[in-house]
This record gives C-alpha cells, sequence and structure tokens, in this order.
C-alpha cells in the first residue's frame, strides 16, 4: 500500500508541472522541499547581491504561518520545489500540535518561474477558512487568490480570483473581512490597499504611498488596527537606494489612516519629506532594510530593522547594525541591537505579554560567510531593547546558510519561528525548519515521506 502512494505521488508530482495553475483538486508531495533563488549577479566571490534556500523570503510580504487554536495547528505555506528542476510550487502544509506530525503538503499550483518573488502568503478567516494569496514579481506573470473548500483544511482549494499583485500582505479583521495590503508595479512599487467582506467581492485599489521610484513595506495587525512601516526608492538609483523609514496605521478598515501620533494622513503619500517619517537615513546616509513590526503590551509599535551603506554583498560595507525602534507615546527611541553580515538577513520580533522582547534571527555568521542568512540565534531582552542576551545559537555546523525566520500570527509556543536553508554561493537543495520558543530544539520538516504523515525530526 505505501509503495503504491509513493508511486502515485510522484506521478501526480511530475503532472503538477504540466497542470494549469489553478487545476484541482490539487496534488500531494512526498516532502518538504524549497525553492533556491539568486538575484542581481555581483561578478565576484559573493556571486549575487542575495541568493539562497527562499522559501520564505521576500521580507517584504507576510505572513508565512497562522496558528489556529480552534483545532491547534499551525497552518504555513511556503515557496517549493519541483523535484527534477528549480521550479516554484505554492505550498500548504500544517503543523498538528496535538500530535506532532505534519501531512504531506498540498501542491496548490505551478507558478513555472524559480523566481521567489512569485512565494505565497495565508490568511485564516472568522470561519477557519484558509485563504493563499499567490504573489506576482510585477505584471509579466498573474496572481491568484485561492481559499480552502473546507474550514481549517489544506487538502482541495478553490479559485477565487486571478489578478495582478505584488508583496501581499493579506489580513482578515475579525468581523469584517479582508483589509489587503499590496503593491502594484507602475512607474516603480506603489503600496495599494483593497477591502472585501468576504474575499470574493473586492472594492478598487486604494493608493497608499509612492515616494519616487517606490516603496517597501512590512505590516502587523493590532486588535483592530492595520499598520504599515515602509521605506522608499529614491530617484535615480531606486530599490538598491532603499531610505528612511515611515508609519501610517488605520482603526477603521482602511477609511482613514493616521500617524503614531493620530494625526490623520493625505492619501497616496508622495514626498520624502510627509508627515508619516519616522526616521531619515538620508540624513544619516543610510540604506535601510526593514525587518519585522510587533506591538507592545500597550498597543505600541516597535519596528526591526538593519541599516548599511551600500547594497552590494560583501565585507565593503563591514558589518550591518540592527536597531529596534520604539514608540514611547510620545517618541520614537532607538536602540541597537547586533549585528550580522549581510542585507537580506532576516529574523523576527516577538513581544510577548510578560514585556519579554525576542529575537530569532540569522545573526551568527554561518559556512557562506558575508552571503545572505547565517546561523540562527536567539536574543531576549527585558527591558525594551534596551540590552539584549544571546540565549542560544539554534543552529550550529551547518553545511549551508539560514535565512528568513518569519513569525506565524498568533505563534504558538511549539513552532514560533519557520524558516529555509540553502546554499548562497551556488543551486542547492533547501529545507525547511521550525523551533520553539525556548530554542529547545531545531526540527527539520521531513523532506521524503512514505505516509500520509510523518513527524518533523531534531536538526539541532
Amino acid at each position: 500500500m505505501k509503495a503504491n502512494l509513493a508511486r502515485l505521488s510522484v506521478v501526480l508530482i511530475s503532472l503538477a508541472s504540466t497542470l494549469p495553475c489553478f487545476a484541482e483538486p490539487q496534488p500531494k508531495d512526498d516532502g518538504y522541499r524549497g525553492i533556491w533563488y539568486y538575484n542581481q549577479p555581483s561578478k565576484d566571490e559573493y556571486r549575487y547581491k542575495y541568493s539562497g534556500g527562499f522559501a520564505t523570503y521576500p521580507q517584504q510580504m507576510l505572513p508565512y504561518a497562522y496558528y489556529a487554536k480552534e483545532v491547534n495547528k499551525t497552518f504555513f505555506c511556503y515557496g517549493g520545489r519541483l523535484k527534477e528542476k528549480n521550479q516554484l510550487l505554492h505550498m500548504v502544509g500544517y503543523y498538528d500540535h496535538a500530535t506532532g506530525q505534519v501531512p504531506r503538503p498540498t501542491i496548490l499550483l505551478n507558478k513555472k518561474t524559480d523566481d521567489a518573488h512569485d512565494n505565497p502568503t495565508i490568511m485564516l478567516d472568522d470561519a477557519g477558512h484558509v485563504w493563499i494569496f499567490s504573489a506576482a514579481h510585477g505584471t509579466s506573470r498573474p496572481s491568484w487568490i485561492h481559499r480552502s473548500k473546507k474550514p481549517y483544511s489544506v487538502d482541495e482549494f478553490e479559485q477565487i480570483l486571478e489578478t495582478n499583485f505584488s508583496y501581499p500582505h493579506p489580513w482578515w479583521m475579525p468581523g469584517k473581512g479582508f483589509l489587503f495590503l499590496h503593491t502594484r508595479y507602475k512607474l516603480g512599487r506603489g503600496l495599494f490597499w483593497m477591502t472585501s467582506p468576504d474575499g470574493v467581492k473586492w472594492g478598487e485599489p486604494q493608493s497608499l504611498a509612492h515616494i519616487e521610484m517606490g516603496d517597501y513595506q512590512v505590516t502587523w495587525r493590532c486588535g483592530n488596527r492595520l499598520a504599515s512601516v515602509f521605506d522608499y526608492h529614491p530617484k535615480p538609483v531606486g530599490l538598491n537606494e532603499r531610505s528612511n523609514i515611515y508609519y501610517a496605521e488605520t482603526s477603521n478598515h482602511g477609511q482613514t489612516w493616521r500617524t503614531v501620533a493620530g494625526e490623520p494622513l493625505t492619501l497616496p503619500l508622495t514626498e520624502a519629506k510627509n508627515p508619516a517619517l519616522v526616521y531619515d537615513s538620508r540624513a544619516e546616509k543610510k540604506v535601510v532594510y526593514l525587518k519585522d513590526l510587533n506591538f507592545d503590551a500597550d498597543g505600541r509599535p516597535v519596528i526591526l530593522y538593519l541599516t548599511t551603506t551600500g547594497y552590494e554583498s560583501g565585507p565593503k560595507h563591514g558589518l550591518r547594525p540592527w536597531f529596534t525602534l520604539r514608540w514611547t507615546g510620545k517618541e520614537w527611541v532607538r536602540r541597537p541591537f547586533t549585528t550580522s553580515d549581510h542585507n537580506y538577513d532576516h529574523g523576527s520580533l516577538y513581544i510577548e505579554p510578560d514585556g519579554t522582547w525576542r529575537i530569532i534571527a540569522p545573526t551568527e555568521p554561518g559556512p557562506q560567510p558575508w552571503t545572505t542568512g547565517g546561523e540562527m540565534v536567539l536574543w531576549i531582552s527585558r527591558d525594551q531593547g534596551a540590552t539584549w542576551t544571546k540565549v542560544k545559537q539554534l543552529t550550529r555546523d551547518s553545511r549551508v546558510n539560514h535565512t528568513y525566520a518569519r513569525r506565524p500570527v498568533n505563534a504558538h509556543a511549539d513552532f514560533y519561528a519557520f524558516w529555509a536553508d540553502g546554499n548562497p554561493l551556488e543551486q542547492s537543495d533547501s529545507s525547511l525548519y521550525f523551533t520553539n520558543k525556548n530554542g529547545d530544539h531545531v526540527w527539520r520538516l521531513p523532506t521524503v515521506m512514505t505516509g500520509e504523515f510523518a513527524k518533523p525530526e531534531i536538526a539541532w
């Protein structure tokens, strides 16, 4: 029986490369494998501007995982790949906290590219349906919205919409529906939002910001508030000189947007100097890489970011300093966190009910130093980021670098961060990992499955 199931899985996976992107019912894969991707060859020993195992890339789109207490499962999506070639599959799975198992992942669609900018993001609605928003890098490929046919299930999905958007941030606002932040490509990268009461009927896109050549954002929800933290891409260089930090939030489902102090904003924001500006990196001649946004117990935002003097990989620009930027209710307070060796080292910021701040990020050099990622580290601060303690190095003596540790919505202590690994210097296999709140272990999702379910193995 197991042998027959394995043979059937291979047939279905092979078919997935020829099926249309919205084919259903969706086949299952026989293991968890991540996409490998590179961007902008540098023609030096560091090979690329950034590269590696990018199943949970990029930072300017989220969420990748969502814990549903109603069924005690963490649902997640990622950029997977075909067995025989590095072609992007949109994959959906879950971790069952009761059994400690994962199912064979669902192949939602084949994006027919190796571009990890086309990765998917995930959200659950009030009824428990799993929604997948499939991105497109620019306008040359379509984007899709899919919804699970049954609540809290990843076995079958139905296509809701074929359209075009990039860098999706789908947020279900309880009792109201979707407030969907995303990017549209027109004369650069502009930030937009759309609303829908049910995910089926959508309003027109509304422009949030388009400053000079565009913007990148990170977002997060706090109660009925949804906030966007974004940069801007100055002329004439553009995104390789991404600069400044801006903060905007809405508490009425996008009807009005305000500064952190409650001042109404006139949209779209199109000037570099505007009321949403919270950090002027241009004045310091710094480039900014946004990492994460979270809120403390008082609902005040905290931003995690990295600065540097240039976009290139390697030691040319030295170690990259990380910072937190916290709103006190009266002012923004910037404090140093640590350093790492690459602009695209990406981690997540957790702010817990007892006031503990926690960061999980690849801040130790990996086996491929001065390239994307490194060894994952767990850090803790108990004084709002004034001082940090390196609690534990989660991975060590790795074969390849780890990066893009992502924070689930409603993160459960047993599945607290989710990421992938990969070799930044050459195309490689990529595995997926998660760790728990205390960093007791790092678990690798099974790369080969012979049954319908399997337990992740302890990697560290």
